[in-house]
Parts: C-alpha cells; sequence; structure tokens
C-alpha cells in the first residue's frame, strides 16, 4: 500500500481460471502467448486510494462469501508505469482437487 499500488480482486470459476489445452484456441502450429479465459472477471472497481489492509481483507471475505466456489485472486496495479505488478491466488475454492502441498509438488525433474 505504501509504494502506491492499486489493489483489485479478480475471481473466476474453475473451469475458467486455469488454462489447459481443452481451453486455448490454437492459430496453426503456433499460438504465442495467445488463449482463451486470460482475463478474470474483476470484483467490483479497483480500490483506487485504498492505504488500509484491512479494507482489502474485508473485500476478499466478501467477494470468497459470494464466489465460494470461484477461485479470487489479489493483483495489483502501478498507475504510473500503468500496468499489472503483480497477482496472487487469494482463496481457492474447497472443491479443487488440483492443490498440491509444497512439499509434494514436482517439475517431474529426477522424479
Amino acid at each position: 500500500m505504501m509504494n502506491g499500488w492499486i489493489p483489485c480482486l479478480e475471481f473466476a470459476n474453475p473451469d475458467l481460471a486455469t488454462i489447459s489445452s481443452e481451453s486455448c484456441i490454437r492459430m496453426g502450429p503456433v499460438a504465442s502467448t495467445y488463449y482463451d479465459n486470460r482475463y478474470w472477471t474483476m470484483w467490483k472497481l479497483p480500490m483506487f486510494g485504498c492505504t488500509d489492509a484491512g479494507s482489502v481483507f474485508k473485500e476478499i471475505e466478501e467477494c470468497s462469501s459470494t464466489f465460494p466456489d470461484a477461485f479470487i485472486r489479489l493483483v495489483a496495479f502501478d498507475n504510473i508505469r500503468q500496468v499489472q505488478i503483480l497477482s496472487f491466488l487469494v482463496h481457492r475454492p474447497a472443491s479443487d482437487s488440483t492443490y498440491c502441498p509444497v512439499d509434494r509438488r514436482s517439475m517431474g525433474i529426477g522424479a
């Protein structure tokens, strides 16, 4: 908050939250960075002028209560550079079966 970034929440149903071969549009043999479901739905407007982290937590709680079966992520925008700076998941639906504890994750290298 002290860096001036603008927080915003986005949500998506589990079937639209991630990119897979089934949800991609392939344009010829190479489809560099083009895919469906690239943007999640914005929860309300970005929190312009927000300087209180408690307000962000309140919005996360309200969004997850309204959409308990959706993935919810917090994004931050830099209004000087006019770009998204970061995003991370703040709510995972209870029905999600894709979660794996960090100590059990693998990239398949040496496994």
